[in-house]
């Protein structure tokens, strides 16, 4: 027997093959959207993709009643039949993991060697949750003869999940998986700038599950934010902005839904004087994730340096980050894509151009890239500034894209009221060889997530998720799935 396949084994198609569907697929069916159609575009060109469907508020209401209709059966399904189609799931993500990527890699300009590791992804938390569903589990209590008192996790309903477009498939397959194990039927609604990989997917695993039990709305802003107030939606999830994380909250505040946040981050990443200082500097470059322009949330694009070995680190990390080269997303040999819109690209300049306002060192990058062939896509060269301070804005506000800024600290106590002074609070980073200054740090750091001695990674199992503005509730853990479930007491007596 053959072990579990590998990215790097997945064999990537040349170019990428456009779904057969650009409508909205709920019901088991694919439906022509009462909103029309909008162009997607391919960042690395700037050319059209085509027109995919725009959702509005009533094709919204079609797919949560289709989804509600299919509730009952659904989550009276024998958890193991669940898992056993959730399983088949997984299958198609890894059977068509290239072509997804490819598609991925052309709609939002990660690279498409990245866009694999997605789609694999993707597949294991489909997998990881499919192995859980006998885990849902209540209590009994002890009442004396007579009376039995037991506990019972139950599923809330119909479940709307509205993701970013930094990972589309990932996010869009993987953030359905623990809903649909905890017996929730789902409405995803994709990212507006990158939709197709979800078309594609909803087409190969379309006879897998019920009708009605994972429905897709694609669309902008009318589409989410009926999504996020329809009365028949009594969870809502976002992974996005600060700003749409707060509208979402306000939409459910009306019917008291239950939601969770996965938002923004201005991640901190700390090196002390006694690292391992190629180490750390390798440590500060991965966690920027200049692999995909550092479109991440959870990217520790603050860098505080001790004074000591400020100068060395900064060297490494400038030499470490030539490796990522703006290139075409779609070949396997790129290291770093193309930023998703035309409008992110332009914010990001305006943050360099606020931080060299500023007084900041643009010690690398900060330019489009020559190369005549990425001219009509929207790139940049990863960049660093040097010599920002705590209170420049290219050190407080999130920018959403390859600008690392480095800071020199020396009195630790200032270091952590730096570090803490943000209104985010999603990851955090620590360099050091001392295992006591290493605990120390990480129980200063207010954030919900915290690596030492590296940066970036995550670990399925392990809860993902944010403090203060940065989020609410916990991903890629057990915690998730239970938060799909509401709980009952039941009290009988014999």
């Amino acid at each position: 027997m053959s072990g579990p396949q590998l990215a790097s084994e997945i064999v990537i198609p040349p170019s990428p093959a456009l779904p057969a569907h650009r409508e909205l697929y709920y019901g088991g069916q694919w439906q022509r959207p009462r909103g029309g159609y909008a162009p997607t575009w391919n960042p690395a060109t700037g050319g059209s993709l085509g027109d995919c469907a725009e959702a509005n508020a009533e094709d919204v209401d079609a797919a949560v009643q289709a989804a509600r209709a299919a509730f009952p059966a659904w989550s009276r399904m024998r958890p193991i039949e669940r898992a056993a189609r959730m399983r088949r799931v997984a299958g198609v993500l890894r059977e068509h993991a290239g072509e997804l990527a490819m598609l991925d890699a052309a709609n939002c300009g990660s690279p498409v060697a990245e866009m694999v590791r997605d789609a694999m992804l993707a597949a294991a938390q489909f997998d990881f949750f499919a192995g859980l569903v006998t885990e849902i589990k209540g209590d009994t209590m002890p009442m004396g003869e007579g009376m039995v008192n037991m506990s019972v996790r139950e599923p809330y309903g119909v479940v709307g999940r509205i993701v970013a477009y930094n990972h589309p498939l990932m996010f869009t397959a993987a953030k359905s998986a623990a809903p649909l194990a905890a017996g929730n039927t789902v409405v995803m609604k994709p990212p507006v700038q990158a939709p197709l990989s979800a078309y594609r997917w909803m087409e190969l695993i379309d006879g897998i599950l019920p009708p009605g039990v994972l429905n897709v709305v694609t669309g902008g802003t009318e589409c989410g934010a009926a999504l996020a107030a329809h009365p028949d939606v009594p969870f809502v999830s976002l992974i996005g902005s600060v700003g749409t994380g707060r509208a979402v909250a306000r939409a459910g505040a009306e019917r008291l839904k239950r939601i969770t946040l996965e938002l923004g981050g201005k991640n901190a990443c700390i090196v002390y004087p006694d690292a391992d200082l190629e180490r750390a500097s390798s440590g500060a470059v991965a966690g920027m994730n200049f692999t995909w322009s550092g479109q991440s949330c959870g990217s520790t694009s603050r860098l505080f340096v001790h004074e000591s070995v400020h100068d060395e680190v900064v060297a490494r990390v400038l030499e470490k980050i030539l490796h990522y080269r703006p290139g075409m997303p779609t070949d396997p040999a790129t290291t770093m894509g193309a930023i998703v819109s035309q409008a992110q690209l332009d914010k990001i300049m305006r943050y360099i151009d606020i931080g060299i306002g500023e007084g900041a060192t643009l010690a690398y990058g900060g330019k489009r890239p020559r190369d005549p062939e990425l001219a009509r896509g929207f790139f940049v060269e990863p960049t660093v500034f040097t010599g920002v301070t705590a209170g420049m804005r290219i050190a407080n506000e999130e920018i959403f894209g390859p600008v690392l800024s480095v800071l020199k600290w020396s009195d630790e106590e200032t270091l952590f009221e730096q570090v803490n002074a943000v209104e985010y609070g999603l990851t955090g980073a620590v360099f050091t060889r001392d295992l006591a200054q290493a605990h120390r740090a990480a129980g200063r750091i207010q954030s919900g997530f915290v690596w030492v001695n590296h940066a970036g990674p995550h670990f399925l199992g392990a809860s993902y998720g944010g403090y203060k503005q940065s989020g609410i509730g916990r991903d890629e853990s057990i915690e998730e799935l239970l938060s799909y479930t509401q709980g009952k007491n039941i009290n009988i007596v014999y």
